[in-house]
């Protein structure tokens, strides 16, 4: 027989490649408060999901760590108060999933460094599946073997078509186990992605000779940026169990006024060479009809003489 949480992780998660198949399509609108939030050790935070609709039946709450496969928090019916937890999760007070009319809540109580992770919630219908990005949650504090004490710079500005190197320096405690880091981008109003990770490095590392804890520098570079690149870049070390952020640098485009002020220059002197060109043009092509309306007149007048002398002496004779 499936057990209880292998069937709701099969309805609302494994479904949705039977949507591909099927074509079928949900009319629910489904919500989730994205982006990233930094809590600190003993703190709690709510996260929130919201529907429109009335074809849902499952509201599924799950929670993806650094590296780690998504895991099935909880479970009700949309309409029902009967909330069931899976695995680990079961009688932990630690998570308070709620529901006022079409929004959901998951309260997370006295928070530890376990609980940096990505939150996820999905609603399902008639073995269809909705999942939203998600939201990340950092925890920070004392507490952990790994002691990250994540250093970033607050800012970087640069020009458009240069090249950067962000730097993520971490100082590793009396936990020996290797690490991991993870670089994050994330943008107003969307998802933080995760656009790069490596693992430990000894070359990266150094010893600090008065304490038992190692320092250790990570770099991320991009070249030939643009306003693409633009965001917070977070950097996350995941080590002894734990997910630890920094807070985080915000890398800025500048206006390169120097090669603003070039092609300026440059449009203008050209705009100017043009219009100068057209006018002297103009003054040439009047003069010219003046000399040629000048020409044809005293030919007219010459010719008139010419008729005049020879009528003159035809007289004559």
């Amino acid at each position: 027989t499936m057990a209880p949480a292998q069937l709701v992780f099969l309805i609302c998660f494994v479904s949705g490649e039977m949507v591909q198949k099927t074509h079928l399509r949900m009319s629910s609108l489904l919500n989730q408060d994205i982006g990233f939030l930094s809590a600190h050790v003993g703190d709690k935070v709510t996260l929130q999901c919201s529907h429109e609709g009335d074809d849902v039946a499952w509201i599924c709450w799950y929670m993806q760590t650094l590296g780690q496969k998504p895991k099935l928090i909880s479970s009700s019916f949309l309409y029902g108060t009967e909330v069931t937890f899976y695995d680990e999760f079961k009688n932990n007070v630690h998570y308070i999933p709620d529901r006022k009319e079409q929004t959901h809540y998951l309260t997370i109580l006295n928070l530890k460094m376990s609980d940096s992770a990505t939150y996820y919630c999905a609603i399902s219908y008639k073995q269809i599946v909705k999942f939203v990005n998600g939201t990340t949650v950092s925890v920070k504090g004392s507490g952990s073997n790994i002691q990250a004490s994540i250093h970033q710079l607050e800012s970087e500005t640069v020009q458009a078509g240069d090249s950067v190197t962000l730097n993520c320096t971490v100082q590793i405690g009396s936990c020996d186990e290797e690490h991991e880091v993870y670089w994050f981008r994330n943008i107003e109003e969307s998802q933080p992605g995760l656009i790069y990770t490596h693992g430990y490095r000894k070359d990266q590392c150094m010893r600090n000779p008065n304490t038992t804890s190692k320092i250790c520098v990570h770099n991320l570079s991009m070249k030939n940026l643009n306003e693409s690149h633009t965001g917070t870049y977070y950097c996350a070390v995941a080590s002894c169990g734990h997910v630890v952020f920094g807070n985080g640098t915000m890398l800025n485009l500048s206006c390169d006024m120097t090669k603003f002020l070039v092609y300026f220059l440059a449009g203008s002197s050209t705009t100017l060479l043009l219009v100068l060109l057209i006018a002297f043009g103009y003054k040439l092509s009047k003069k010219y009809y003046q000399t040629a309306v000048e020409i044809m007149s005293q030919r007219q007048r010459s010719s008139k003489e010419t008729e005049c002398f020879y009528s003159s002496i035809s007289q004559n004779k």
